[in-house]
């Protein structure tokens, strides 16, 4: 079911689509492929929605950059210096996040309308990304699914072909309070990631090409414990790059009883706890969980966890994020699922 959600200075319009399943209702824009909400129940039945979004068109204009519930491309996370190395070729793409380039650039996946189509128990978003858009080369075809299974997890896969040599990131940027939005801070959550390493970044949030051990530090998150803040980081999955989505994290809110499951194909996660977010939400009011390809990559870009999308080649990715709440006396049994069919991320 779509609706006309409003539409942009430039008269496009943008519709609203409603996806409703097993008990969850998922609503998605056209504009920026973004997930506007998730309402699932807790464990005494109380629906709400569980990830942070405006009520209207303008609230996301207005206020672009934490890029909520969105669809994030070409490239998410940052690329040092706003500039990549490919096959002896080097592109600048624009420094948004200065010194940076950051999840796509000034216009990114976030920012365009997408084509929309319906299929079972979901939505197809599609678009063609045109050679040197936001200084990316190649002309690149993308599509995203999302989908509701019959448990009601929703499954995000994208896929992109390009006619050159190009690098590809995809994910979906949504923001968890599985308290409900509006709520208050999400650090109180616990989280359990499979990862026994993470990259370190240098003060420009950008990796310095160690893998560090997580044993006795705080990004130790192997046993689930409580989040806290002031996380902007990206953590090496145990599992690897993998052709079928595992999972490799778990987000338990103790005082709603809601559980989210994240499984993916991708070799890695971002753990953003938005220490930073502005009026009219508050600082760690959601925690976005990004399974993507390492942020950057400053040593060799073309052969790099596989970030490269070579001519006439299709990249596919896959991620699941199952919700569920605890049964009376404890947390229910585990939930089968992956997140996002993760694009190129």
């Amino acid at each position: 079911m779509s609706e006309l959600f409003g539409t942009l200075p430039d008269s496009t319009p943008v519709h609203r689509w409603t996806l409703e399943r097993a008990g969850v209702r998922v609503r998605v824009l056209s504009y920026g492929g973004i997930v506007q909400s998730v309402e699932v129940p807790d464990r005494a039945g109380q629906v709400a929605d569980v990830v942070l979004g405006f009520a209207d068109l303008d609230g996301y204009l207005a206020h672009p950059e934490p890029y909520l519930g969105a669809l994030v491309g070409r490239y998410a996370n940052r690329i040092a210096g706003g500039r990549f190395p490919l096959d002896g070729v080097t592109y600048s793409l624009a420094q948004n996040n200065a010194p940076n380039s950051l999840h796509g650039g000034e216009r990114g996946f976030d920012k365009r309308v997408w084509d929309v189509e319906p299929v079972e128990h979901g939505l197809r978003l599609s678009r063609v990304s045109a050679h040197g858009e936001e200084g990316f080369p190649g002309r690149l075809v993308v599509s995203a699914t999302y989908t509701l299974d019959a448990s009601g997890a929703l499954r995000l896969g994208y896929e992109a072909t390009t006619d050159a040599p190009t690098i590809v990131n995809l994910t979906n940027h949504s923001y968890f309070n599985l308290g409900g939005t509006g709520s208050g801070t999400a650090g109180g959550h616990e989280l359990r990631l499979a990862a026994s390493r993470f990259t370190p970044v240098d003060a420009d949030l950008i990796p310095t090409g160690a893998l560090e051990d997580v044993t006795g530090t705080r990004f130790d998150f192997r046993e689930s414990r409580k989040v806290g803040a002031d996380y902007d980081h990206n953590f090496v999955l145990d599992k690897g790059l993998t052709e079928a989505p595992v999972e490799i994290a778990e987000l338990h809110d103790p005082a709603s009883g809601r559980v989210l499951t994240v499984a993916t194909t991708e070799p890695g996660i971002q753990l953003y706890t938005a220490d930073h977010l502005e009026d009219p939400f508050t600082p760690g009011a959601g925690i976005a969980l990004e399974t993507q390809h390492f942020p950057d990559s400053r040593t060799n870009w073309s052969s790099r966890a596989r970030n490269c999308v070579r001519a006439g080649r299709t990249g596919r990715r896959r991620c699941t994020a199952s919700r569920r709440a605890e049964r009376s006396g404890g947390r229910g049994s585990g939930c089968a699922g992956g997140r996002r069919a993760a694009g190129m991320k």
